[in-house]
């Protein structure tokens, strides 16, 4: 979980999209934002937990943490570095 909450710039629901789907929107959306800028990705796909801070350290991206979006399902935050 983070320790404080970010804004987000843009959101992306992932919500029913198994794996590797929700990294590939990821990817495919990252550059729609400024560097700086948080991106949160909400993914009920387990594996999402794993392949988000590992894609984030992969591609030079900061992996801010994990909270939850209003609907109790998992919402990871990246924010753009590259």
């Amino acid at each position: 979980m983070t320790s404080r909450p970010e804004e987000v710039a843009l959101e992306l629901d992932c919500r029913a999209m198994m794996c590797p789907l929700p990294i590939i929107e990821l990817a495919r959306h990252a550059g729609d934002i400024a560097v700086g800028h948080v991106l949160a990705v909400v993914a009920t796909d387990v594996a999402a937990r794993h392949d988000v801070p590992a894609w984030c350290r992969m591609r030079g991206h900061e992996y801010v943490g994990e909270d939850v979006a209003t609907d109790g399902a998992p919402r990871f935050l990246v924010r753009r570095a590259v």
